[in-house]
């Protein structure tokens, strides 16, 4: 299976700000702008011109123009009428904006944010065995016992780019830790069966699908359903609901999140990968109300920042690393709650 290109989309917006923040979030969900402009600057010849898979129209004046009317008629691809005035970046509006908006994109141009399977063919061909952090003495001097149901589980967050930085995350760390994964990752579900050995085929941790009715254990990372939603029950055993998840993501990280926080508290964390959009923003700040801790990659290290720069943009990420740094740093935490 081949990765596609991301879709076109050609944006008409009458206000210079609602052009720049649909550029934004568009180009940072992975879409091709291939158009942004004024109406007042367009005319018939552009419009046939322009080669897109989708028209976006978000107009703050009357939508009844006759450069509308021209387009309803001359072009073939699809036309979206916006969401109207896009909020602040960083306010508590703009997810749920940004979800409205995506979600009819993806079920009129597809979803760029999964197109992340065809990396993981170079994952598995990948030979070189990376350099193992050492398990600290106060670690290794309390030995856990096989299986042992998770106290302490962290959510590995991730969109494109995300199963290579997540798989450097995993071959760092040491086992023994007295932890578990949740591993959430926008992908094709055509991938969802590759995913587990090409990100933990290297590491000491035991990358698994998740288990109705089961706890999280240390010593393994769980990877989130693509179709239905995990959460947990009040004895923190493992919930794969008949459900699907919210839209427009796939697992939605947002609730993974809140699904997690909610049950876990302080006792939880959150670590946000490469990946495009704002997946996870909405659910930030109820993760820091429990007590739990988010995490970011450094931009510079990442295929695609959007997603942990939304959070870092936010508040909400108390630590960034490339994926050695974040393992080290949380190898360092975890060794300093033991003594």
């Amino acid at each position: 299976m081949t990765e596609k290109s991301a879709a076109r989309i050609a944006v008409i917006a009458d206000t210079s700000l609602q052009r720049h923040v649909l550029q934004q979030a568009l180009s940072g969900s992975g879409y091709q702008v291939v158009l942004n402009s004024d109406p007042a600057r367009l005319d018939e010849e552009a419009l046939g011109a322009c080669e897109t898979d989708l028209w976006l129209v978000d107009l703050a004046q009357s939508e009844d123009s006759p450069l509308v009317d021209s387009l309803l008629e001359r072009v073939t691809a699809p036309v979206l009428f916006g969401e109207g005035h896009a909020p602040e970046r960083h306010s508590e509006n703009y997810p749920r904006w940004e979800r409205r908006l995506f979600g009819k994109l993806k079920k009129l141009v597809g979803d760029p944010s999964q197109a992340v399977g065809p990396s993981l063919a170079a994952l598995l061909a990948e030979a070189q065995r990376p350099t193992r952090l050492e398990l600290p003495h106060s670690l290794a001097a309390t030995p856990l016992a096989a299986g042992a149901p998770a106290r302490q589980v962290w959510l590995l967050a991730a969109s494109l780019g995300g199963p290579a930085a997540v798989k450097a995350f995993l071959d760092a760390l040491p086992g023994g830790l007295p932890v578990g994964f949740v591993y959430a990752q926008h992908i094709d579900p055509s991938f969802e069966a590759a995913l587990p050995q090409a990100v933990g085929r290297h590491s000491q941790w035991h990358v698994t699908a998740a288990r109705h009715g089961e706890p999280i254990r240390c010593g393994e990372v769980v990877v989130a359903p693509i179709s239905r939603e995990l959460g947990f029950s009040d004895e923190r055993l493992m919930q794969v609901a008949e459900r699907g998840w919210p839209e427009p993501y796939s697992p939605s990280i947002d609730q993974m999140m809140l699904n997690l926080a909610q049950h876990f508290g302080a006792q939880c964390g959150v670590i946000s990968f490469s990946g495009m959009g704002s997946d996870g923003s909405a659910a930030a700040a109820y993760v820091r109300r429990q007590g739990g801790a988010i995490w970011t990659q450094r931009g510079d290290s990442c295929v695609c920042p959007s997603m942990p720069d939304s959070l870092r943009e936010g508040g909400y990420s108390s630590f960034s690393g490339d994926p050695r740094e974040l393992a080290t740093a949380l190898v360092s935490q975890l060794a300093e709650q033991c003594t």
